[in-house]
């Protein structure tokens, strides 16, 4: 192949659908620097409509999203998508009945953690051969990136009694939980960390949702983080619009609710956006 060709060839178009952030990002950024032409994709549902869109060569994703988790995101592919399709399937809890359903779906499996680049080096270059030194290359600066197993929910509430009902039950979740007392706290916390979710008080010293939101939403590297804010008394339709507006281009508070003994309306919102683990793998293995 002349080096004219070589310019002129084609990049292998590859999608990647993950909830969390900042291991989207860091997939993303890492297979662009390989060569490939690259789209990106935060939940199930966005996944499937991309790759009907853009035809990828390659699909990496996450079996733990939500509103469609990426095994049935396979399943409910159109057969003409799936005609030249690869897939990796990439997931923190690499258990023996997903590896087995990846195969029977002609699918990769990567587990999540500290192994993880070097899996994906190695199943894009016996893909793409041709590309195994730009692949080997990319390396340098993804190494020391993590690849986390587990969601990240931020609480941002200054009331101790809700820190420890969370922590509590965020370990039978299986999720990652991290705290801050109040809203200037949680802003900084939420750049630095990058949770693919945050779960804030209305009403707090040294800044209220309002505020976090505003800081979050004028920040890039936090304006796409979804927020759910909950209050220990009723909000007027007035406050509830305004923290429902969009900011920066960016969408408010993705829910709004009462504080109440009964959390199931919270988990639920929290089970959408985060793919939580405990409870689909049964689901999503049986259909």
């Amino acid at each position: 192949m002349t080096a004219k060709s070589r310019s002129n060839k084609v990049a292998p178009k590859i999608l990647v659908a993950d909830d969390d952030p900042c291991v989207l990002r860091a997939i993303a950024d890492r297979c662009a620097r390989m060569g490939f032409d690259v789209e990106t994709a935060s939940n199930g549902l966005q996944a499937l409509i991309k790759a009907g869109q853009h035809r990828p060569d390659i699909l990496v994703i996450d079996v733990h999203m939500p509103e469609v988790d990426g095994i049935s995101v396979l399943a409910y592919l159109p057969d003409t998508a799936k005609k030249s399709l690869r897939v990796i399937v990439v997931t923190g809890h690499p258990g023996q009945e997903i590896v087995e359903k990846c195969k029977g779906l002609d699918a990769s499996c990567i587990g999540k953690g500290h192994n993880f680049w070097n899996e994906l080096e190695a199943s894009l270059t016996r893909m793409y051969p041709d590309m195994s030194a730009a692949i080997k290359q990319s390396g340098a600066r993804s190494a020391n990136i993590e690849v986390r197993k587990r969601p990240r929910v931020l609480l941002v509430d200054d009331d101790i009694g809700v820190k420890k009902f969370f922590f509590r039950r965020f370990e039978k979740l299986g999720a990652e939980l991290l705290y801050a007392a109040d809203g200037m706290r949680g802003f900084w916390m939420a750049r630095r960390e990058e949770p693919t979710a945050i779960v804030s008080d209305y009403c707090m010293p040294n800044g209220n949702a309002e505020y976090l939101l505003t800081r979050l939403r004028s920040t890039p590297e936090t304006r796409g983080i979804p927020v759910i804010i909950q209050s220990g008394r009723r909000l007027n339709e007035a406050i509830k619009q305004r923290l429902r507006e969009q900011i920066c281009g960016q969408p408010g508070a993705t829910r709004i609710l009462q504080k109440s003994r009964d959390t199931g309306e919270l988990f639920d919102a929290l089970q959408r956006l985060c793919g939580f683990a405990s409870d689909l793998d049964g689901e999503l293995l049986h259909r």
